[in-house]
């Protein structure tokens, strides 16, 4: 059984950074999809950024695009991580890892979809204030 197991999450002022986590643990992570998405009070969840765990090309939402770096550890291989630089207010939500087998992917469009993921976390609270 997977287990996905975020950290890093807290207040910031707008312009801050802050690193969010994610230990994965249960399986082999080679043929795998990592991504994280969020979800602000009232909204749907919406993705934020993805990586295959084995190549390690990242796709990103626009609204993050140049700000935010998904990546996942080479000597740590069970660590991934959310690099969130340059935030805004709008960027306050709760953030979640999510993985699932590279094979229930068609293409990398895929990977921006959520129903598409099996493997959740519990989340983390990232607030950026003004």
């Amino acid at each position: 059984q997977v287990q996905l197991v975020e950290s890093g999450g807290g207040l910031v002022q707008a312009g801050g950074s802050l690193r969010l986590s994610c230990a994965a643990s249960g399986r082999t992570f080679s043929r795998y999809i990592m991504g994280w998405f969020r979800q602000a009070p009232g909204k749907e969840r919406e993705f934020v950024a993805a990586i295959r765990w084995s190549v390690g090309v990242p796709v990103y939402a626009d609204s993050v695009k140049g700000r935010f770096t998904i990546s996942r550890d080479n000597v740590k291989l069970n660590m991934a991580y959310l690099q969130m630089n340059s935030l805004k207010p709008e960027d306050t939500a709760v953030y979640y890892c999510a993985g699932g087998a590279a094979d229930q992917f068609s293409s990398i469009r895929d990977w921006e979809n959520s129903y598409k993921y099996d493997d959740w976390g519990q989340g983390t609270q990232v607030t950026v204030s003004s």
